[in-house]
C-alpha cells in the first residue's frame, strides 16, 4: 500500500554564531534528542495522568501534551465548566474508520510523526478537524493535493470530496474530470454530492447527454440500493420519483441538439416520468426554435438562467485538441497554428459552420523590432518579448446576422491537460466569455500556463530508472516506487507532449454568464 510518513518536527541540527558578541558562541539545536524523550513517554507509557478511552480500548495520555497539541483538548481539560477537566478517565466517541487510527493520531502529538494512506488520510483528517490539530489538517490536505489524481483512479476522490466540500482543489479535479471520476465511484455519491456538481457551468463533459447518462446510471444505483433495504417498496418508489425530479431539473436539455432530445423520447425512463420530461424537452425545442418570449419567463430565475447556459463540452463539434510533441527541442518565441470550426447555435442545422484559427505560443512572445509608417510620419516600434504562454484566437468569418447584433458571443474553455504520478487528466481551466465582431476578430488569452513552471528545466525528460513507473524520480519519503507527486503540463512516455483543448460553444442572452472582452 502507498502511505507517506509525515514528519511536522524539525529534522536538522542547526549552528549559529553570534557576531555580535566577540565570544564565539554556539546555538546547538538538540531537538532530535529533546522529542525522543518526550516520544519515550508515549511509547513506553510513563508518568500518565489521563487515561483516553476509545471504542473500550485505554490509552495512556498526558494532559499537557494533549492541552499542547489540541485546541479542543485545551479547552476540555483546562475548563471548569466542563466535567473532564477533573476526571482521570475520558471515553471518547470516534466513528469506527476513526477508531482503527485513533491511536496513530494520538502518538502524533508525541512525535510529530504519522504514516498517511489513500484510505486512512480521511479518518485522520477527521480527527485533526474534530480536535482542531491545525498543523496535521494543513499535512492531510498537502498529501490530498499530492495525490489528487491517484486517488481518482483508486475510487478514492469521490469520498473526499463530500468530506472537504470546501476544499476547492477536489472539486475543481472532479468537475474537471467527472465522467471517469464519478463513473467509477457511483456508490460513494451521495444526492447532495451530484446536485453540487450538476450546478456548475465549467463542468467538463463530452455533451449535456453525457451528463444526463451519468445521471440514469447515479439514480439507478441508488434505486436498487433502497431496494436492498428494509424499506417498504412503496416508500422507495415515491422517494425514487422525487429524486428524479430533483436530480433532473439540473440537467439542462435545452443544450441538447434536436437528434439527442428526440431519442430521449423513447428512453424507459422518460415514458414512466412522461409530464415532467416532456415539460424538460418543450422547453428545449422553444429555446433552439427561437420562441424567445416564452424563454424569457423561465430565466427570470436564476435556476431559468442556468437551463439555458452552456457548459465546457468536449465533443469535436465544439473544439479541438492541440497537441505539441517534442517540446523540449522546439525554439524560442515558436508559434504553432490549429484550425478548426464549431456550430454557430446549439440547435443541430446545417447553418455555415464558424471558422477559428488558434496560434498557440508556448515558448514566449517577440514582437521584432518594426516601423510604423502614418500620415504623421514614421515611428520606430521598439522590439518586445513577453514571458508568456499565449493562446490567439482569431474568428475567422463572423456570420450575417441581424444588422442589431452582428456579434459572435460565445463561451471560451481552455482545458490544459497534466500529469500526477502517470495519471493523465484536466489539470487547470480557464474560461473568457466574448464578443467577435469584424472589428474585434482576436482574442489573446495569457496566462493558461506558467511560462517558468512549463520552461523550467523540471520539465526534461527524467533520467532512465530502474523502477516499475514512468521515468520519474523516486519520493524519498513513500514506502514504494512512488514518483514524486510534482505536477506536470508535460505528457507521453518522455514528458515531451503539451496538450490543450480549446473550447468555444455558442451563448445567446439567456446565458448567465457575463461578458469579457479582449
Amino acid at each position: 500500500m502507498d502511505y507517506l510518513t509525515v514528519d511536522s518536527a524539525s529534522t536538522s541540527l542547526v549552528q549559529s554564531k553570534d557576531e555580535e558578541n566577540d565570544n564565539d558562541d554556539l546555538e546547538v539545536d538538540n531537538s532530535k534528542s529533546v522529542l525522543l524523550k518526550i516520544a519515550t513517554l508515549y511509547a513506553e507509557q510513563l508518568m500518565s495522568d489521563l487515561i483516553l478511552e476509545v471504542a473500550g480500548v485505554s490509552y495512556p495520555a498526558h494532559r499537557l501534551i494533549l492541552c499542547a497539541s489540541s485546541e479542543v483538548f485545551q479547552i476540555m481539560l483546562m475548563n471548569r465548566e466542563w466535567s473532564e477537566w477533573r476526571e482521570s478517565r475520558i471515553v471518547l466517541q470516534e466513528t469506527p474508520s476513526a477508531v482503527a487510527v485513533f491511536p496513530h493520531f494520538l502518538k502524533y502529538f508525541y512525535t510529530g510523526q504519522i504514516k498517511i494512506s489513500y484510505t486512512s488520510v480521511l479518518p485522520v483528517l477527521s480527527l485533526a478537524d474534530k480536535y482542531n490539530v491545525k498543523d496535521l489538517v494543513n499535512l492531510c490536505l498537502e498529501y490530498m493535493s499530492q495525490h489528487i489524481a491517484q486517488a481518482a483512479r483508486r475510487g478514492r476522490l469521490i469520498s473526499w470530496m463530500q468530506y472537504t466540500m470546501a476544499w476547492p482543489a477536489c472539486v475543481r479535479f472532479v468537475k474537471w474530470n467527472v465522467e471517469w471520476v464519478v463513473e467509477g465511484e457511483l456508490g460513494e455519491l451521495e444526492d447532495d454530492s451530484l446536485l453540487l456538481l450538476m450546478d456548475q457551468s465549467d463542468l467538463v463533459l463530452h455533451n449535456e447527454m453525457a451528463l444526463y447518462q451519468l445521471v440514469v446510471a447515479t439514480n439507478l444505483f441508488v434505486f436498487l440500493r433502497l431496494q436492498s433495504t428494509d424499506v417498504p417498496e412503496q416508500d422507495v418508489k415515491l422517494h425514487f420519483d422525487s429524486l428524479i425530479v430533483t436530480v433532473f431539473s439540473h440537467v439542462r436539455f435545452p443544450m441538447m441538439c434536436p437528434n439527442q432530445l428526440a431519442k430521449l423520447l423513447l428512453c424507459p425512463l422518460t415514458q414512466e416520468h412522461k409530464e415532467f420530461f416532456m415539460e424538460r424537452m418543450a422547453i428545449a425545442m422553444s429555446y433552439q426554435s427561437g420562441q424567445y418570449e416564452r424563454i424569457a419567463e423561465i430565466q427570470q430565475s436564476e435556476a431559468g438562467r442556468m437551463l439555458f447556459t452552456p457548459r465546457l463540452y468536449t465533443e469535436d463539434i465544439w473544439g479541438s485538441v492541440l497537441a505539441v510533441d517534442n517540446f523540449h527541442s522546439l525554439p524560442c518565441y515558436h508559434t504553432r497554428t490549429f484550425i478548426f470550426s464549431t456550430r454557430p447555435t446549439i440547435a443541430d442545422v446545417t447553418d455555415k459552420l464558424t471558422e477559428w484559427t488558434v496560434d498557440l505560443y508556448p515558448k514566449g512572445v517577440w514582437f521584432k523590432k518594426s516601423m510604423l509608417i502614418m500620415w504623421a510620419g514614421n515611428y520606430d516600434v521598439p522590439e518586445v518579448v513577453l514571458r508568456t504562454v499565449r493562446i490567439s484566437i482569431t474568428c475567422q468569418n463572423v456570420p450575417e446576422r441581424a444588422s442589431h447584433d452582428p456579434d459572435v458571443r460565445v463561451k471560451i474553455g481552455i482545458l490544459v491537460w497534466g500529469v500526477q504520478n502517470g495519471v493523465e487528466h484536466v489539470a487547470s481551466v480557464v474560461e473568457r466569455v466574448h464578443r467577435f465582431s469584424a472589428q474585434n476578430r482576436v482574442l489573446n488569452i495569457d496566462g493558461a500556463l506558467d511560462f517558468d513552471e512549463l520552461n523550467s528545466p523540471l520539465y526534461r525528460p527524467a533520467a532512465p530508472t530502474n523502477t516499475p513507473k514512468t521515468g520519474g524520480q523516486r519520493c524519498p519519503k513513500c514506502s514504494d516506487n512512488c514518483e514524486v507527486s510534482q505536477k506536470t503540463h508535460l505528457l507521453g512516455p518522455a514528458a515531451d507532449q503539451l496538450r490543450i483543448q480549446v473550447v468555444i460553444v455558442p451563448l445567446t442572452d439567456f446565458c448567465d454568464v457575463s461578458d469579457t472582452r479582449g
